[in-house]
């Protein structure tokens, strides 16, 4: 095996590498986080992260391969755009996040009227979905009815006859952060490997490196919010807070320095730097 051959094996395994990094990116992270705070089990977490990093590894061969195969040119408007697409998506993340919780405090209010001794606070039943919130068994005291559940509304969608709708939603968030880096990781790859296979086999090295480092992040942060869901319920309430302020926080600085600032997408002259 030549010393060039050998070269290009040792960076198509380092694309594996930098693409477990690239999962670990903040804003990557406070966008998982609040869709993990919601999970129950460790395994359906770890799924959420392949699901995931498959999104975001098809939109960064897509993105990537019009890149280095037919020489597509982003402008800097659109590559402002397609990053500022990311700091929507952190929003929307922390409001359904904080939203929800908004939901179950009402839910609590609605039940304070019981007895005391007939309110309570455990995991139950609606069907096949299964939550938790303090709700009561008498005439009135459980808060909602069990057709208003999110289960039974996207049973009413159609979306429950697809088998995957439940990854539907990581998914998504994982093509939209795959648009905000494609273009910079193609160019830095036609900065170092000028033959069209060796950078796609980068590329998907790089993606799969991706979803192995997001799974290993749903991982990690699965664990805290999976232990305290039945034992530590106040502090998981907490902790769910925390991943929705910290998406919306981060997506809220990303519209700003996008659109307004450094990145000037709103401005005539628009600035735009791939990293």
């Amino acid at each position: 095996m030549t010393e060039a051959a050998l070269s290009v094996i040792s960076f198509l395994f380092l694309g594996f590498f930098l693409g477990m990094r690239h999962a670990t990116d903040a804003d990557h992270v406070a966008a998982i986080a609040t869709i993990v705070s919601r999970e129950r089990s460790v395994a359906g977490s770890v799924l959420i992260g392949a699901a995931w990093g498959v999104g975001h590894t098809v939109t960064v061969i897509a993105v990537g391969a019009a890149i280095i195969v037919f020489g597509v040119v982003i402008p800097p408007r659109l590559g402002l755009s397609m990053e500022f697409a990311v700091g929507i998506m952190l929003v929307l993340l922390g409001v359904l996040t904080l939203t929800g919780m908004s939901r179950a405090a009402r839910a609590h209010a609605a039940v304070r009227g019981t007895h005391e001794l007939d309110v309570h606070d455990h995991l139950h039943a609606h069907g096949d979905y299964v939550h938790r919130h303090p709700h009561g068994h008498g005439p009135g005291a459980h808060g909602h009815a069990d057709e208003r559940t999110p289960l039974a509304r996207l049973d009413r969608s159609g979306l429950s006859r697809t088998a995957f709708y439940g990854w539907l939603r990581p998914f998504v968030v994982g093509l939209v952060h795959g648009l905000a880096g494609s273009a910079a990781i193609a160019l830095m790859i036609l900065s170092i490997i000028r033959e069209p296979v060796a950078a796609l086999g980068y590329l998907l090295l790089f993606g799969l490196g991706t979803i192995a480092g997001m799974m290993l992040v749903t991982l990690i942060l699965s664990a805290p919010f999976t232990c305290t869901a039945v034992n530590l319920p106040k502090f998981n309430w907490r902790l769910r807070a925390a991943s929705g302020l910290v998406s919306l926080f981060f997506g809220v600085v990303l519209i700003y320095g996008i659109g307004f600032a450094e990145g000037g997408l709103f401005t005539e002259a628009p600035i735009w730097k791939p990293h």
